[in-house]
């Protein structure tokens, strides 16, 4: 079924359904940030691959030099997400993108393939039953229940960041890391600014826009991490 998918390229970025569950036949600015996002990520071996529908069926995944997530580790592919939905669910479309990754990473000699977890399967992660029966197996983890999954080819292993173990910052007021990697960030940090201006709470929007940053944050997810009162509370925008 290779026929049936394509990858983003900066040539056919602009014309490609994204695979977001945002339905809009007007330009919609999440998406917008998106497209942007992704113009400067697929210039680093960035890679989206999706099925040739409009549909949300596809694998997201770079380089972990390269992948903006607080890990370290020499040689690897990081996923960002693998997702297939709907009626699309079932049929072998997951197995098949993942596999397209591994093929990836063999042929370009890495060390294996990493992804987030956690020790209670959340609904904004990537199943982790399906990805432990390729061999992904716990090689890290953070006091707070996230994991890091790796498929070591070579039997060398990423870790996550001493910041992103540690989740703690300075800050006593909501604070907010954010990117515009997934389309729905966009809204919602509008909304949040609206909600906190009207209600008088103050905040600090950190939009996480540099690799630097993103490798250096005090939280797992790079593009949504809430912090309260010191008290880490992730969230994914799905």
């Amino acid at each position: 079924m290779n026929e049936e998918y394509i990858n983003l390229t900066t040539e056919n970025l602009n014309k490609e359904h994204l695979c977001c569950i945002i339905r809009s036949k007007k330009s919609h600015p999440g998406i917008d940030a998106k497209r942007q996002w992704l113009s400067d990520r697929l210039k680093e071996g960035h890679v989206f691959r999706k099925l040739n529908e409009k549909a949300t069926v596809f694998i997201e995944y770079a380089p972990l030099e390269t992948a903006w997530v607080p890990i370290a580790g020499d040689n690897y592919y990081y996923v960002y997400c693998l997702w297939v939905s709907g009626s699309y669910k079932g049929k072998g479309y997951g197995k098949e993108l993942m596999e397209y990754c591994l093929a990836d990473a063999k042929e370009k000699g890495k060390s294996g393939i990493c992804m987030l977890g956690a020790e209670r399967q959340k609904a904004w992660l990537t199943d982790q039953s399906f990805a432990k029966k390729f061999g992904f197996e716990v090689v890290d983890s953070t006091d707070n229940g996230y994991q890091l999954l790796a498929l070591s080819l070579d039997g060398t292993a990423p870790k996550f960041t001493q910041n992103a173990k540690n989740s703690k910052i300075e800050n006593k007021e909501l604070t907010i890391y954010y990117d515009m990697q997934c389309p729905f960030v966009n809204q919602n940090i509008e909304i949040i600014k609206q909600y906190c201006e009207l209600n008088k709470v103050l905040v600090s929007l950190i939009q996480v826009d540099t690799l630097q940053k993103a490798k250096e944050l005090p939280c797992v997810f790079n593009n949504w991490g809430v912090f309260i009162k010191e008290i880490l509370r992730q969230l994914i925008c799905y």
